[in-house]
């Protein structure tokens, strides 16, 4: 198959492991990398529209399967990365952590400190509704900016993306390449103080250290954590796997945290395939002990290897 030529960077066969933060999963048949947004554009719009594309972000909330991705995957860099601030307004490009928007917001007295502690970059948050101790980058949304699998530049709002608890409706292809956020405004040192103290609230009770793709199922409430001392937790996904006696179950080189029994992590040499049946597993026995079906937050694409024949 032949590609549109490109000023950044295209790479077949491109395994995927040690772009995604639990270090599993097989090749995309292409890797593209754009220079800018113009290449990114002339790309898609050359593209033989049967080809199927693939936007990843920082891997933050991804498993891969082992089999790998059968399209092209497109990976935004350097030059999406960029934070601009006008006024009580955020845009930040798709590439940009979103702990770093945070940081930068509040150097100038504009709180977004919920975008603090989520792991990964704007594209998937806003992808994925992104939100914690009560907020959600749809309170806080005010336009994104996308290219089409065409190749065109759209501006969409927060009513295009229907979005909902960790949801949002844009359709297959598209890759966002930017957000714009409001804020209200406060001391910064306030702010920062603000940040630290959920940084100390995540760390106590999250397993940072290990290799996971933060929470693994949506809160079967249909929210997430508040944060507060009133919040409810008779229906978070934590409590239900452990009623459930699934914290701490293994499956190869897989595990439900001991330390937060909702974040799936590889303790080393876990496949794809590990993470995803125990996950799976999880599912079967929460659905038994309590009747709650579990829906997943990691998303998980691509293809499963063949089954090895028997002898």
């Amino acid at each position: 198959m032949t590609l549109p030529e490109v000023r950044g960077t295209l790479t077949p066969n491109r395994p995927l492991a040690d772009l995604t933060w639990l270090r599993v999963g097989g090749p995309a048949d292409w890797l593209f990398q754009p220079a800018d947004m113009q290449d990114l554009q002339a790309f898609l719009a050359a593209l033989d529209p049967a080809v199927a594309v693939f936007p990843l972000g920082v891997g933050s909330n991804l498993i891969v399967r082992d089999g790998g991705i059968r399209a092209v995957v497109i990976r935004l860099g350097r030059g999406f990365n960029g934070i601009e601030i006008a006024g009580n307004r955020v845009t930040a490009g798709a590439a940009a952590l979103d702990a770093h928007v945070a940081r930068r917001a509040a150097e100038a007295g504009l709180d977004l400190t919920f975008l603090r502690t989520i792991p990964g970059s704007i594209g998937g948050a806003v992808r994925m509704n992104a939100g914690c101790y009560g907020s959600y980058v749809a309170d806080h949304l005010i336009a994104v900016e996308a290219v089409t699998r065409a190749g065109e530049r759209l501006t969409l709002t927060p009513a295009d993306l229907h979005l909902s608890y960790r949801h949002s409706e844009i359709p297959a292809g598209w890759v966002l390449v930017s957000a714009t956020f409001e804020a209200i405004t406060a001391d910064p040192a306030s702010l920062v103080e603000k940040m630290e103290q959920q940084i100390a609230k995540r760390d106590a009770s999250q397993p940072t250290k290990d290799r996971s793709a933060g929470s693994t199922f949506r809160n079967p409430a249909g929210f997430s954590s508040t944060g507060r001392a009133d919040d409810v937790q008779d229906l978070k996904a934590w409590k239900v796997i452990d009623a459930a006696g699934m914290r701490g179950a293994r499956l190869g080189g897989a595990q439900m945290s001991e330390k937060h029994s909702n974040f799936l992590i590889n303790t080393g040499g876990a496949t794809a395939a590990d993470l995803e049946r125990l996950g799976e597993e999880v599912r079967k026995r929460v659905l038994l002990q309590s009747g709650i079906r579990l829906e997943w937050e990691i998303m998980r694409v691509g293809e499963d290897l063949p089954e090895p024949h028997e002898k």
